[in-house]
Parts: C-alpha cells; sequence; structure tokens
C-alpha cells in the first residue's frame, strides 16, 4: 500500500468490521473531538482519540477482547506486559471465564500490576524489562501444556481489533495524518489498514521514544532490528526486540515514523492534563508530543490518546507543572 518491496500482510478488513459489532461496547466509540486550546498549544488543529475511558484505561481492550473470542477456556493465557496488555487480556479472560497469567518486569508501574491482579490475573515480576519478561513468559509457556502465549503485536486478531479506532476516527471528516504512538504494532497497523483503504490520501505516523526506537530503526531497515536496551519513562511503547510479523505490517501500511524525547512526552503530559483535564501516561501523550514536535501537513491531524495509567511518582509533576499551561 505504502512501501514498495514487501509481501501482502495478513490483517483483514472484514475481520476489522466484524470486530467492530462484537468487540464488548465498553471499548468501543470511544469519545473524539477537537479542543481548541490544545489546538492552538500544538500548533495544528487536532482531533483526539481518548481511549482511556474504560475499564483498562487504554485502547487494548479493543484487541484483547476480539482475540480471546476465539480461545479455549480449557487453556490458560499466558503473556507479557508492561501493564495495560495484561490489563486488557486479564479483563477480556475474566469475562470468558479464561485463566491468565502475565509476566512483567520488575520495575513495571506498580498500579498497573495492582489492577491487573484486581482483574484475576496472576501476575508474575520477572526480568529487567519488558522483552526479558517476555522471554520468561516464553519459556515456562513451553514447559506447560495447558498454556497458549498470547504476544502484543504477533495475531492478526489483536490488531484488527484495534482497527475498529480507524473506523470511527473517519467519522470525524477528513484528516490528513494519524500520528499513533508506536509500541508493538498492533495499534497503528490495525488503524493503517482500514484508514488507507477508506481513506488514501491520509498518512500514518507512527511515533516512537528516542530512547527505545527499535520500531523505527526496523521500519527503516524493512526487517525486524532488534537494540541494546530501551532507555524512556514511556513503558507502553518500551520496545527493544520487535516482533517480526509486526514489522512486516508496518512496514507495508505506515508512511513514516517519526522520534519525540521523554522531555517532549511529559510537557506533552502536562499540556493534556491543563488542556483536556485528563492524566495520560507518556505513551499516551507521545503523538501529543510528536503533533508539538513535528511538521505534519495539512489542516486537520487526529491522534490516539492511548493510556492513562500513569506511575504514581509522575502524578504529582504532572498536575503541578500543568498550572503553568493555565496562567
Amino acid at each position: 500500500m505504502t512501501r514498495a518491496g514487501t509481501t501482502a500482510i495478513d490483517l483483514s478488513l472484514a475481520n476489522i468490521k466484524r470486530a467492530a459489532t462484537v468487540i464488548d461496547p465498553v471499548f468501543l466509540n470511544s469519545p473524539q473531538f477537537v479542543d481548541e486550546q490544545l489546538s492552538a498549544a500544538l500548533g495544528k488543529r487536532t482531533v483526539v482519540k481518548v481511549e482511556t475511558a474504560n475499564p483498562i484505561r487504554s485502547f487494548k481492550g479493543r484487541g484483547a477482547d476480539f482475540l480471546l473470542r476465539n480461545f479455549d477456556v480449557r487453556q490458560k493465557a499466558v503473556c507479557a506486559s508492561a501493564g495495560n496488555f495484561g490489563q486488557a487480556i486479564a479483563y477480556a479472560g475474566r469475562s470468558r471465564g479464561i485463566a491468565v497469567e502475565v509476566y512483567v518486569p520488575t520495575d513495571a508501574n506498580p498500579l498497573k500490576i495492582a489492577r491487573m491482579r484486581s482483574f484475576g490475573a496472576k501476575v508474575i515480576a520477572i526480568g529487567s524489562d519488558f522483552d526479558d519478561a517476555k522471554q520468561h513468559a516464553r519459556q515456562y509457556v513451553a514447559q506447560q501444556s495447558d498454556c497458549i502465549f498470547v504476544e502484543d503485536g504477533q495475531d492478526p486478531a489483536i490488531a484488527e481489533g484495534a482497527g475498529t479506532i480507524g473506523i470511527e476516527l473517519l467519522k470525524a471528516g477528513p484528516i490528513d495524518a494519524v500520528v499513533v504512538p508506536l509500541g508493538d504494532g498492533a495499534l497503528i497497523s490495525g488503524i493503517a489498514m482500514w484508514v488507507k483503504v477508506q481513506s488514501p490520501r491520509t498518512k500514518i505516523v507512527g511515533v516512537c521514544a528516542e530512547g527505545a526506537a527499535a520500531m523505527e530503526v526496523s521500519w527503516r531497515a524493512g526487517r525486524a532490528v532488534s537494540i541494546d536496551g530501551a532507555d524512556t519513562f514511556a513503558d507502553g511503547i518500551a520496545v527493544r526486540v520487535p516482533v517480526a510479523d509486526s514489522v512486516t505490517r508496518v512496514n507495508f501500511l505506515v508512511d513514516d515514523i517519526v522520534l519525540v524525547s521523554d522531555a517532549q512526552m511529559l510537557e506533552a503530559m502536562q499540556i493534556a492534563a491543563s488542556t483536556l483535564g485528563l492524566l495520560l501516561e507518556p505513551s499516551g501523550a507521545a503523538g501529543l508530543a510528536a503533533i508539538r514536535a513535528h511538521h505534519f501537513a495539512g489542516d486537520q491531524i487526529a491522534t490516539i490518546l492511548t493510556g492513562s495509567n500513569i506511575h504514581p511518582d509522575l502524578i504529582a509533576k504532572i498536575v503541578d507543572s500543568s498550572k503553568a499551561f493555565n496562567r
């Protein structure tokens, strides 16, 4: 669709359309609007889609719900997560009587861990980062007969569920670019799959953290490229080892990928608190940071506020600093 030399991908428009009719309604039709103060602060008329007003405070519920609809309830779902995907799998698993076990890094956000457990998941804190925890989860599943490893970014159903955001976004009218926080790639792939067909002129732009640019490096290389470490406070997009199938989708569908610093994300979090009254986690504000820091052609841009499971250490800093924008 956008980049030459790539093969067809495994996402289905029909599945995205079906997902919009079967996913738990609590995750669908999230608010989307233009806020004049926010647009002024960003320097661009911006449609925001708020994916934080649901039981897990992030967009991840869409893909997890769509995936687990075809899951064998006799087997346990095992995944790795920085926190939001684990919450999504736990929530969807609980509603279907599926046991869930989540591997998280030892420095994972304690509020995210508590919420996973509140949804009934068993949480194992192990490993120095998300990708290390994922490796431990893989090793555990390899030794079991009653478990299935669920990898964010791998299964097409996760991206197809997230793609329902694309259906909803286009109801806002003409959009020149959709700017999407980019972690494992399920969100941007699902949105792009729908938008590229329904609105071909709309550009799809991913946003990675400067300190965790594995997906950006992989996109430019045309193949999955791991990096030695992830140095960012945006745990939701702190990918060190990309999923190869996800890189293939992103390579095929995404027009550009830009980088933002932790400082730029922090400023965007402060602006969101001041203008929208929303406390976003760093990855949730990455799209806002990119729009403020980079130039995007066109009259109207859209971005997704992907999550609000903010680390408790950041809350006071965001609230206090955002007061400056109200003076």
